[in-house]
């Protein structure tokens, strides 16, 4: 983004994606800035904009005749002021950037389409970016900053961080930093962050263990969706059964710490023998499943989640 490609003209940002409507935002303000550093930058919001106040936001100071206006929540536009800023938009005043932020929904859209039409608009969209979809963001973050992260670190990030964009932008600006001018692979995202996909396996295991069976399938699908290998998390489920059924059994191991020792005690509580007995065997089966018995190692988690909430609750 240019000097030229912000001044003079109007930056509709779209979508209902923040962190990236935040970072459009932000990347106008510095190529104005970097143009002239005593530009004047100034907010206003959509619900209280007229044509009076935009003419004031954007009138040249004392100091610098350049300046950078950030418009958000235009959907909430008075109707009343839509053709005053159209005006404003269709004549962009050379100095200035004006920024209009909407916050993407059906409020607003008829302003939009006018402002599409205009060829001194551009129009920068900020979707939604899908879970499937957030291992490709993680390879062009990496390579906004001039690296390359390969597809299945990528991936491999996306379990451990999350689908959180602010924080997966931010795990990428690490690795790229802290490896410059390197090709980051999996080894090199394993190193930094390769525990959080574990500890996020054990929290799908811990919800089912608990009866917390929405909670269980929506954290399974989110991994599953995500990469995480079927077979890791059974490993987790199976781990934490083993430790449940030595705790009701009376096989205490002293050594638990007492955040675990009160998960456990929690968990214990709608548990019995025969009912965990039973839990066991459902993890044998799916784990027999997952090893070539079955086609579909999804339904094969889904299917052992709702098996070990009817236990529990039978228990």
């Amino acid at each position: 983004m240019r000097a030229e490609d912000v001044l003079g003209r109007v930056i509709l940002v779209t979508g209902k994606e923040e962190f990236l409507s935040a970072r459009t935002v932000d990347e106008v303000r510095s190529v104005v800035r970097a143009h002239d550093p005593e530009a004047e930058i100034s907010e206003a919001t959509g619900a209280d904009l007229t044509l009076a106040t935009l003419g004031e936001l954007s009138a040249p100071s004392l100091f610098s005749t350049v300046r950078c206006v950030v418009v958000r929540g235009l959907e909430n536009l008075p109707d009343e002021s839509v053709d005053g800023l159209l005006r404003y938009a269709a004549e962009a005043a050379e100095d200035v950037a004006l920024v209009l932020v909407h916050g993407g929904g059906p409020k607003g859209s008829g302003v939009l389409t006018k402002l599409r039409k205009l060829p001194t608009v551009t129009e920068i969209k900020s979707g939604e970016v899908k879970a499937w979809e957030m291992g490709g963001f993680a390879v062009g973050e990496a390579r906004r900053r001039g690296a390359t992260l390969d597809k299945q670190a990528a991936e491999v990030l996306v379990i451990a961080v999350g689908h959180d964009l602010r924080s997966l932008a931010a795990a990428v600006d690490q690795l790229t930093s802290d490896f410059p001018g390197e090709r980051i692979d999996e080894e090199k995202v394993g190193r930094y962050f390769g525990g959080r996909a574990e500890v996020k396996n054990y929290e799908i295991a811990d919800a089912m263990l608990a009866g917390k069976r929405a909670l269980a399938l929506q954290e399974l699908r989110w991994s599953i969706e995500s990469g995480t290998s079927e077979v890791y998390i059974l490993s987790a489920v199976a781990g934490q059964l083993r430790s449940l059924a030595n705790h009701v059994a009376g096989n205490r191991d002293g050594g638990i710490p007492p955040w675990k020792l009160k998960s456990l005690n929690a968990q214990a509580r709608g548990w019995t023998p025969p009912a965990l007995a039973r839990a066991i065997r459902a993890v044998a089966k799916a784990d027999a499943d997952l090893k070539g018995a079955s086609s579909d190692a999804s339904y094969t988690l889904e299917r052992l989640v709702l098996t070990i909430a009817s236990l529990r609750e039978a228990g």
